[in-house]
């Protein structure tokens, strides 16, 4: 009999079809399944051509084809259609064979997954994979979790085809359940928030007259300073690319989809009640953006400021957009860090965070420079409670913030949306006001529910107050309503 595979991978689009080959450059033996048995005979006889790919004709064929313990890798449709493959493949397996999910999965899904598996002996990883089709290619971020018994046995291979960033891996075991999912969930509202913040620095360079010529070169600039990163460099040849037509972007319908990752983000933020705004901003900018038709009637029918985008010094200004962007991005990231360690404290996840920082190092969307300045901040204080008060990220936002506030309040003169920026300008002041106005909003909640408050000096102790004189002196039982 032939040599039997090291891992089995099931679904043949794109990305499925270049972590296979990626795999197989590493010297893994592969076994490619589809549930579409044309897809593998076609995949083998083109872009497997000449590697050690091998297919498999059915579930049972392909689990007659691994090595103990089996690994069986699924790049599937998030949802029914991975409980289907898991509900089909249980039958087939044995106590400590492997079922990984490399899709993106709701985190809850993971962890109801692993608990489902373990009672059958099986071990079950959910693992985030970031990178495109580019990054399944030539190495991926990937950000495993679940059963931690599993991480022996796929760490050769994940760590094999993974991008590197300083040499090491950009994959590392990210902790139990649904941890993995939830951190490229985290992954993935970031890369909502950069891009939106992206898009707004590009609308109002736009506004100020400037060429996709002349916005290219700054963001080349840009990509060679402290905004280095993936998406400020495609960010530049998307600019420049031009194509039989002329400039393509400028032909491009400006109503932005979304897979639902980002939405996950902000739904979770509200679940554990983080405050992570900028990335809720980028995903209703691309819900506001989807009313494409109201919007072109509200145009013609609604006012908006009277003074035109004109600033004295061009350069200096746009100095001042990259400093804002610089800040914002800090804010997005100390948000979803922030997020991560509040799910960590509900879920009992032990999580890495510097870990996770160089796991989105290379391979990723998100990947920057940047990033590197997170891990060292997690590696000077482990127990680091926000980005912000890390001395590095201190320091640039205070050498930063006067640009942040340039742009932010420009724009709103200008009558030019930045929710994200702005957003995140709002969180910074929040975040570092010793007092805030929610001793009002604690007062108007026990006036109209008797919701009870605490006083200065007396906290943890609730009291209600009669306001009218009318309203009788009961509290209300639920002083967190």
């Amino acid at each position: 009999m032939s040599q039997k595979a090291d891992i089995a991978l099931i679904g043949l689009a794109v990305m499925g079809q270049n972590l296979i080959l990626n795999m197989d450059s590493k010297g893994f033996i592969v076994c490619a399944y589809n549930r579409t048995i044309e897809k593998v005979t076609q995949f083998l006889n083109n872009e497997a051509k000449g590697s050690n790919v091998i297919g498999a004709t059915s579930l049972q064929d392909m689990v007659s084809k691994l090595r103990i313990p089996r690994k069986i890798m699924l790049l599937v449709k998030a949802g029914s259609a991975v409980d289907e493959f898991i509900n089909n493949l249980i039958p087939l397996l044995q106590p400590g064979d492997i079922i990984i999910d490399g899709g993106n999965s709701e985190y809850q899904d993971t962890a109801r997954r692993c608990n489902e598996l373990e009672v059958k002996g099986l071990l079950y990883v959910g693992s985030g994979v970031s990178g495109g089709e580019e990054g399944a290619r030539y190495g991926p971020s990937l950000m495993p979790g679940g059963h931690h018994e599993a991480w022996k046995h796929i760490q050769p291979i994940f760590q094999s085809i993974c991008a590197k960033a300083d040499n090491e891996p950009c994959c590392e075991w990210v902790g139990e359940g649904g941890a993995g999912h939830f951190v490229k969930m985290v992954h993935n509202g970031i890369e909502y928030g950069d891009m939106q913040l992206i898009c707004e620095a590009y609308d109002l360079m736009r506004n100020l007259g400037l060429t996709q010529s002349e916005m290219s070169k700054q963001f080349a600039r840009w990509n060679s300073e402290e905004l280095d990163s993936f998406l400020i460099e495609i960010t530049r040849d998307i600019l420049n690319y031009k194509n039989s037509e002329g400039e393509l972007l400028l032909r491009i319908r400006d109503t932005a989809g979304q897979k639902g990752t980002g939405k996950w983000t902000a739904i979770a933020a509200l679940q554990y009640g983080v405050p992570v705004t900028l990335i809720g901003e980028a995903v209703f900018s691309r819900c506001l953006s989807a009313l494409k038709n109201e919007r072109v009637e509200a145009s013609k029918l609604l006012k908006g400021a009277a003074t035109k985008p004109s600033v004295a010094n061009l350069q200096n200004f746009l100095n001042h957009i990259k400093h804002a962007l610089y800040c914002a991005k800090i804010v997005s990231y100390a948000q979803g860090f922030m997020l991560m360690r509040e799910a960590a404290k509900e879920n009992g996840w032990n999580l890495n965070y510097g870990g996770i920082a160089l796991m989105w190092r290379g391979g990723c969307i998100i990947r920057s420079a940047f990033l590197g300045n997170i891990k060292e901040a997690f590696t000077r204080n482990p127990q680091l409670s926000n980005l912000l008060l890390d001395g590095f990220f201190k320091k640039a936002i205070e050498s930063g913030q006067e640009s942040w506030r340039q742009v932010v309040s420009h724009a709103f003169m200008w009558g030019i949306p930045v929710p994200a920026l702005s957003s995140a300008l709002s969180f910074y002041d929040g975040y570092r006001s010793e007092k805030l106005p929610a001793n009002l909003l604690q007062a108007q909640r026990d006036f109209f529910g008797a919701h009870t408050y605490e006083l200065l000096g007396q906290e943890g102790k609730f009291v209600h107050t009669n306001w009218t004189g009318t309203g009788g002196n009961v509290s209300a039982s639920t002083y967190d309503a």
